[in-house]
Order: C-alpha cells, then structure tokens, then sequence
C-alpha cells in the first residue's frame, strides 16, 4: 500500500506541462473539484506567481495541501520541467504557501489514476473493444513532449506506473515511412516517439513529407499544420493522418507490452484537435496490426479522452480515496516543510 495518511482540506491540485497549467481546488473531501482558468506556463516565472495570480486573487481559500503533476522525472530537491524553464523545490513551496502537505507526481502517474473514473461523456471510444475493468490500461499523450503511464488493478487497489515510453524508438513499416524516414530532423540523433509524436514532431513530419516530395519544408510549429489544414495544404492532411497512424503504431505496443485489456486512453493536448478525423485515420488500423496478436488487438477498446483536465480529476480521486491507491510516495511526499516517508 502507498502512504495513506490523510491530507488536510482544502487541496491545491495543480498539472503543470511544458505548455499549460491546470489548476484546481478541492475544498473538502467528496466535494467538487473547483477548476480555475488553463494558463500558459511561460507566463509565469514559477509556479507561486501563476497561483497567486489564477487561484488565490479568486477565492479566500487558502490550500494546506498541494498536489502537484510535473511533467519530468521526479527526483531530488529541486524538479526540472523536461520542456519548460520552470523548477520544483518541494519544500522552498511548503513555506511559501503554508502547506501542511505537499505530494509530487509524474504528469501522466497523475493522469492515469483517473482512468478506473471517467465516464462515457468524458472519452470518445475508437474502434470496437470493450473494457476488462480490472486488467492494465496504458494513457499516452501528444504535447509538448510525449506521456506514458500505466495503471494496473491488485489487491483491491490500482497503482500508477510512471514512465518515459515517449522515448522508444520509432521505425519505418510502410513503403511511404521508407521514403519519408531519411528526411525525418533527427532528435538527439534519434527518431524516438516524441520526435514525431509531440508538436514539434508534428512540424517534422510536415517537414520531411515536403522534403521526401520535393515541396516546400516551410512548417515549424505543431501550430503551423493546423493552419495548413485549414487551408486545403495536402502536406499537412498527409502529416496529420501520419501523426494519428503513428501515435495508433506505438499504442498497440504499449498495449501489447501491458497487455492493456483495460484499454488504452489518449490525453495530451494535440490530438483533442484532431477528433473528428482520428476515427477516419489509420490510428485503430495502425493500432491493431501487431501479428501474430491481432486478434486480441481487436478486443482492446481505445480511448480519445475528451475532458480537459483529467490529470487534475485523477489527483483528486487520490486526495479524496487515497486507500483505493498504492503509490509509493518516498522521496515525494513533504509535511510540514520537511520530506516525509
């Protein structure tokens, strides 16, 4: 079992990625979530002054304790964001708010422990499938970078697996990936799931399609595509559909490593964008061609999550049933200023 012992009310909840900020407030235990306004996180010089400014100059509440998703590897005394400027310090925290307790998660452990709670209206279903309830499931996400998570049911409770499977390598299947692959702007020498599955990576394979087809490798931005979509440009729908058939690609191998009969989910803040193309896409037939498994490719459902902060809610399902989760929390749970466990 994880640490248990019961945080005091109200709750910061806060889910910081290398774009936004998210941001909420549970006031007591069982009650409402109070969100407050999604911020950018170059906006702010720290965290402190985007709180200040977005929760604390909007309500009298003043939280005792703060749950803070980091999108990062979480270790030592100070966090660095992996795709921002910002830093963590835990403890330089507890005394700047007055926090009884603070807890530190991986963005995506934060989002997979509200996968067992969204509902219907909350996701979009592609493809056919059907959840085992108490089977793993696996949450990836486009961003600013690329999220992996898994969740896994024991002992009557679920436990978060935070990782960095963003980081995978990726390789060429298709005649087209042959062509396209050798104009591909490498990451750290690399061509890793977030070099092309992340806004960025978006922009590259805009890039490398025009280059593989002798037309102008004008895109920068994740952003750019979009504009090009809008605009009838064939090489951002090719980049676009390329995007969903990759990100399909690398979730059947998630889910075949997990075998995630609990479902695969994707969050992260490109692909919502693009839900009205993703089940005309080759995402589901990318996702189950994994032979000799296809035939249980075919019985694992696969989720666009539609609710903007689902990270937020996953965290309050956590401060409100903490005993329904074992998390290890040594090294990232502070009371009282000081580390604790």
């Amino acid at each position: 079992m994880g640490d248990i012992r019961p945080l005091s009310f109200p709750v910061l909840i806060a889910d910081i990625g290398g774009t936004n900020v998210r941001l909420g407030v549970l006031p007591e235990a069982h009650s409402p979530v109070r969100n407050f306004p999604t911020v950018s996180t170059s906006a702010f010089p720290d965290f402190v002054t985007a709180a200040e400014a977005t929760v604390f100059a909007q309500t009298a509440m003043m939280p005792r304790s703060l749950l803070i998703a980091i999108a990062g590897p979480i270790s030592g005394s100070a966090i660095k964001l992996t795709n921002a400027d910002w830093v963590i310090e835990p403890q330089t925290l507890c005394k700047a708010l007055g926090l009884d307790h603070l807890i530190l998660f991986n963005d995506f452990e934060a989002l997979a422990l509200s996968l067992p709670y969204l509902t219907s209206d909350q996701v979009l279903q592609v493809g056919g499938g059907e959840v085992l309830p108490r089977s793993p499931r696996v949450v990836i996400g486009p961003g600013t970078g690329l999220g992996v998570a898994a969740l896994v049911y024991a002992d009557r409770c679920f436990t978060p697996l935070a990782g960095e499977g963003g980081h995978v390598t990726m390789a060429p299947e298709t005649d087209r990936d042959f062509q396209i692959w050798p104009h591909i702007d490498r990451f750290h020498g690399r061509i890793s799931g977030e070099t092309l599955l992340s806004g960025r990576g978006l922009a590259r394979l805009y890039r490398a399609i025009a280059r593989a087809d002798g037309k102008d490798p004008w895109c920068r931005e994740g952003r750019d595509v979009a504009e090009g979509l809008a605009a009838g440009d064939v090489v951002a729908e090719e980049a676009v559909d390329l995007f969903l058939t990759y990100l399909g690609r690398l979730a059947g191998d998630l889910a075949l490593t997990m075998l995630a009969k609990g479902g695969v989910y994707i969050g992260g803040g490109i692909v919502p964008r693009f839900a009205d193309r993703i089940e005309a896409s080759g995402f589901r037939k990318a996702f189950e061609a994994k032979a000799p498994h296809t035939a249980i490719m075919e019985q694992i459902p696969t989720f666009l999550i539609t609710d903007p902060k689902p990270a937020v809610a996953g965290m309050a399902s956590f401060a409100t049933l903490p005993e329904r989760f074992s998390v290890d929390l040594t090294g990232r749970r502070f009371d009282d200023g000081g580390l604790a466990g």
